[in-house]
């Protein structure tokens, strides 16, 4: 049986594993970093310009969908946000 405090076997509310980011749209991941960081946060933890210079969501979608290595650490820190969150209210 997995151990449920470990990070890779997080499972959000409706028991899809986290790091799958089963049903996950972009837009909402980034709807949901800047709700929990807001774009100063999002900037200091990422370094990329749509979060520093006028930050707004169509625009840093945009870049995020053309740029796969941006995608990938905006992807990773979800997952490490969501991971967290999850196994701290185990």
């Amino acid at each position: 049986m997995a151990n449920p405090t470990n990070p890779a076997d997080a499972r959000d509310e409706s028991g899809h594993l986290i790091r799958e980011l089963h049903g996950i749209t972009l837009a909402q991941i980034l709807e949901y970093l800047v709700g929990h960081y807001g774009w100063p946060g999002l900037d200091q933890r990422i370094r990329i310009n749509c979060f520093a210079v006028n930050p707004s969501i169509k625009s840093s979608l945009t870049f995020l969908r053309r740029t796969p290595w941006a995608r990938a650490k905006v992807e990773e820190l979800y997952i490490q946000t969501r991971t967290a969150e999850v196994l701290k209210k185990k």
